[in-house]
């Protein structure tokens, strides 16, 4: 008797474990939108990107039928690997997002103007908890999770690309700020009266860290001087081919780099003389400027950080794929939040 009691009990708590480890929520959804892509992608709790689909983000001005253009892109996603329940909650990483309102902010880069509820929006939609963040913020808890800061309590995670973004982590957490815009270094003022910015600023970092800086720092110094160079020979300045010409020993290619360098290295040695990190971790189509970019950054950031910390700070790029940085700092942001499901 006391067996049969013994066996029933037993059962009884295997059948409540296994409906508590198929009532867990393995996956997440993680959705990038920059400004000329949006990409979906279904992530498990490893970091293993499970499935992918992109479409392009100019679908449409209107932001409501965007976002229901995002929302078919999830669910046929979701419905083909695994459906609705064993989704926890969706990530939306996008440049200017809020993490605390869940709005986008008066972005400069996308064809949405103003104060968005994008996170509302999309959640009402597709009835699963939606977590929407800027894209530093989102690529930090990626890299913290998956990649290069893994193991770091205090770093600074820099994006170089169209733009310049950051998020830093503090004792183990990002710092977001009161209002959720903690790490802008982009749009702090780097010339006085310098390039106008589309955040509305003048001389903001940015103008001359992005893209969009190197290939005007590139234009200005073709029209102040008549120097013989290769730079003159391109129709399309890119930044590809300005480090093209640097590595064909290009004098005036070179000496764009070391100006970007210059200005990068001061304003990141403000930062970390404020924050103090272990490392600085970079991410971005810029990154792949490599030594002509960084070398002259890092001389001048050790020349001007704060003394007691000078040698201290790692200069280092991210080990994860480009192409899933960004899905993947998104499925992190999915799993910060609690989840909600009109599908339990």
């Amino acid at each position: 008797m006391a067996d049969s009691k013994i066996l029933t009990i037993f059962v009884a708590v295997m059948q409540e474990l296994f409906m508590i480890r198929n009532t867990l929520k393995t996956k997440v959804v993680g959705v990038d939108i920059s400004s000329d892509r949006t990409t979906v992608a279904v992530v498990d709790v490893r970091g293993n990107i499970i499935a992918k689909d992109a479409f392009p983000t100019a679908t449409s001005p209107n932001i409501a039928d965007y976002a229901s253009v995002l929302c078919d892109h999830i669910v046929t996603l979701v419905e083909a690997h695994g459906g609705y329940e064993s989704i926890r909650s969706v990530g939306v990483s996008i440049s200017s997002g809020n993490f605390r309102t869940g709005f986008l902010s008066n972005s400069p880069n996308l064809p949405w103007k103003g104060v968005v509820p994008i996170a509302a929006m999309l959640q009402d939609r597709i009835g699963l908890a939606v977590a929407l963040g800027n894209n530093a913020h989102a690529r930090a808890l990626g890299e913290h999770a998956y990649g290069s800061a893994h193991g770091l309590k205090d770093f600074i995670l820099i994006t170089l690309g169209n733009g310049m973004g950051s998020c830093f982590y503090s004792n183990g957490v990002p710092h977001l700020g009161k209002d959720g815009f903690a790490g802008e270094i982009g749009h702090t003022c780097a010339v006085r009266d310098g390039r106008q910015c589309g955040c509305g600023a003048k001389g903001c970092l940015e103008m001359y860290t992005s893209t969009r800086g190197i290939i005007l720092t590139a234009r200005e110094m073709l029209e102040e001087s008549d120097e013989a160079t290769m730079l003159r020979g391109i129709e399309t300045l890119t930044v590809p081919a300005i480090v093209f010409c640097c590595e064909k020993g290009d004098a005036m290619a070179i000496e764009v780099m070391r100006r970007t360098g210059e200005m990068l290295g001061i304003g990141l040695a403000t930062y970390a003389s404020i924050v103090n990190p272990e490392a600085i971790i970079f991410t971005g189509s810029v990154t792949h400027a490599g030594d002509w970019l960084f070398t002259p950054a890092k001389e001048t950031f050790d020349q001007h950080v704060f003394h007691n910390i000078r040698g201290k700070t790692k200069f280092l790029v991210s080990a994860l794929a480009e192409d899933e940085m960004d899905v993947l700092g998104a499925s992190a942001l999915a799993w910060e939040i609690e989840e909600y499901s009109l599908f339990k």
